[in-house]
């Protein structure tokens, strides 16, 4: 460690280790610190710990290499990460901070000023996201078109999240920040949906904006406020009578259930942008008619090991995972 700013501190050997310490006093000895009596006031027991402590981790220490290598490279981990921390900061200070920006001139914000009524749409893409902004009610719903994939974040720097101009836009039009910055409470929308062609690349552009999500933003998720929308993939039209249906299995019953001796016509929506925008609202974007599936986590330690196999660069894992659950797939092809 040569450069000033790569001492190790004590909270960089601290982080992520516990420790539980017993003292014995008299009961008429004891002085604690604050009204919740939560921390040990007498000064002559810390240097006492102190001294005790030291010894006996020089001597375990001594004896088990692994671990004190296990504790420096955590050390340097933490600081590497503090590292990355204030270069974010320094680059979002360098640009604005975000609060002091204007929104993303893509944005169609929505009128009302309410985060509890307001909804932000994600879009796939220009076209659609024109269509979404006429066919919306501009009262709560405000449309983000993005154009092309985001980036994959998992494992990657903070600082090098904020320097992606798309992901930029999403947080600055989020409007609670990122990192140390980030105030939950100035977000802007309380329905985050993400909507995006029903096919494979839609679900890897949904996919990676979790992933960014889940990352990065983990208090949407856990708050309830992310949602994935729901566009039909086949349009059913026989007469004057247009029925939409999301999955193949679905079209084959509604099919089993018209008089197929008359003309019918079934559609594939390959994008959403081939709908217009009344249809892009009766069947994607209408509270009243829509749906929407809601993102939540039952299994944090689950959830994370999935992230980490499927979205990391580390591709062996992800080859296992592939091929133990290939009977589940359902291919688009």
């Amino acid at each position: 460690m040569k450069a000033k700013d790569d001492v190790i501190t004590g909270d960089d050997v601290r982080e992520g280790l516990t420790a539980v310490v017993s003292i014995k006093m008299g009961s008429k000895d004891l002085q604690f610190e604050g009204q919740t009596k939560g921390k040990l006031g007498n000064s002559e027991v810390q240097p006492i710990v102190a001294k005790i402590v030291k010894e006996e981790l020089e001597i375990y220490f001594e004896e088990h290499p692994d671990v004190a290598r296990a504790i420096v490279g955590k050390s340097i981990l933490a600081i590497q990460i503090r590292k990355a921390a204030r270069a974010a900061k320094d680059a979002i200070m360098r640009k604005g901070a975000f609060e002091s920006l204007g929104l993303p001139g893509k944005l169609a914000d929505c009128q009302s000023r309410n985060p509890a009524e307001s909804e932000i749409y994600i879009v796939e893409g220009d076209s659609a996201g024109g269509s979404a902004k006429q066919g919306r009610d501009r009262k709560f719903q405000a449309i983000l078109p993005l154009w092309g994939k985001a980036l994959n974040t998992e494992g990657m720097r903070l600082d090098k999240v904020v320097g992606s101009d798309k992901l930029k836009d999403l947080i600055i039009a989020l409007g609670m920040g990122i990192g140390e910055t980030m105030n939950f409470e100035k977000l802007r929308y309380h329905r985050i949906i993400l909507m995006s062609d029903a096919d494979v690349d839609g679900a890897h552009i949904a996919a990676l904006l979790l992933t960014f999500m889940y990352r990065h933003l983990p208090n949407l998720i856990e708050s309830g406020y992310v949602y994935i929308a729901m566009p039909p993939l086949f349009k059913i039209k026989q007469g004057k009578e247009v029925k939409y249906v999301y999955t193949e299995e679905e079209k084959n019953d509604y099919l089993k259930k018209i008089d197929t001796s008359k003309s019918f016509d079934v559609q594939r929506y390959k994008g959403l942008g081939e709908m217009n925008p009344q249809q892009l609202w009766e069947t994607t974007m209408n509270p009243e008619t829509r749906m929407l599936k809601r993102v939540t986590v039952s299994d944090a330690i689950k959830a994370d090991e999935v992230f980490r196999v499927l979205m990391s660069e580390d591709v062996p894992p992800r080859k296992k995972f592939i091929q133990t659950h290939a009977h589940l797939a359902k291919l688009d092809i």
